[in-house]
């Protein structure tokens, strides 16, 4: 079986995705995972190749992920779902959007865990796909009332918000950075960014970020103000702990210390760990992706493809 990014796009419900995700990293995974850390390699012309296995005896199956960045066409992404006993293969499927869906699924997952429950500002850095996703899965989990978008030029920003418009039927409103920093109760850096994005100063007290953009240890979408400011979790320590550089920069150069790394996703969300202290708390969550929330999302479109709901 192989499916499309069409057919995963309308097997994919980021209702389920989102329950799903948080339900994996809620429950006890210590003796039922298997997920080493991500493989990066280098390709020709500054290309990128990242393999992402999983096996969760819990779930019942094990996958793969391959990514290619490519300067040249752009990012292109594969899952392979497997049967864990027999080692053959259940589905492969194109994996773009699913990586787009389970990326701000988690978001939206962190969110609803540390995120205060009156937040009414959205504000999203950068134009692609990944925006798009933020844009459509975090009002799942909280109620908002405004949305914002900062793109590398004024130009992206408003042509962003004429397509959600029309797309989505979203009104959002292209901004500065300075503006979209100040405004946003919720912030999601979505971009390809090395350098941060905004001053870390002009962040109000009661925020909450979601930083998915940087997955190298060189690039970074914040500044050590806002890392020194904020309460921050991890999607995992192995992973942020070998390729964040929003975190890996900060504790280089001193600003930070690996203390200031409260929590994980896993001890947050099964209540192990409660890292909002008060209303006015800089709450932030790092993600560099992780492998289990592909095989999670990678299992829910292949029950459905095999049950033929849609």
């Amino acid at each position: 079986m192989f499916l499309s990014e069409d057919q995963v796009r309308q097997l994919a419900h980021a209702d389920e995705v989102i329950t799903a995700i948080r339900a994996a990293f809620a429950r006890d995974y210590s003796t039922t995972l298997r997920m080493p850390v991500r493989t990066s390699m280098d390709l020709a012309e500054g290309g990128l190749l990242l393999l992402m296995p999983c096996y969760d005896s819990a779930l019942g199956v094990a996958g793969v992920k391959t990514v290619i960045v490519s300067p040249v066409s752009g990012v292109t992404a594969a899952y392979e779902l497997i049967d864990p006993v027999t080692g053959k293969t259940l589905t492969r499927m194109a994996a773009s959007w699913l990586t787009e869906l389970r990326t701000a699924a988690t978001s939206a997952v962190a969110t609803d865990l540390l995120a205060p429950p009156d937040v009414e500002t959205l504000g999203v850095f950068g134009c692609g796909r990944e925006a798009v996703a933020h844009v459509m899965l975090l009002p799942l989990v909280r109620r908002f009332k405004r949305f914002l978008v900062c793109g590398s030029t004024r130009a992206k920003a408003e042509e962003f918000a004429r397509k959600m418009k029309d797309e989505q039927g979203s009104n959002i409103e292209a901004m500065d950075a300075t503006g979209c920093a100040r405004e946003s109760d919720v912030i999601c850096t979505c971009t390809t960014s090395p350098t941060p994005l905004f001053d870390g100063r002009d962040l109000h007290p009661g925020a909450h970020l979601n930083l998915v953009g940087a997955f190298q240890p060189r690039t970074r979408e914040v500044d050590d103000e806002t890392v020194k400011r904020a309460r921050i979790v991890v999607d995992t320590y192995d992973g942020a702990l070998a390729e964040a550089g929003d975190l890996l920069i900060p504790l280089k150069n001193g600003a930070i210390r690996r203390e200031h790394i409260l929590a994980d996703l896993h001890e947050v969300a099964g209540g192990k760990r409660k890292v909002r202290a008060s209303r006015e708390d800089i709450t932030l969550f790092k993600s560099v992706g992780c492998a289990l929330e592909d095989l999670v999302t990678a299992k829910i479109v292949w029950e459905r493809a095999v049950s033929g709901s849609q």
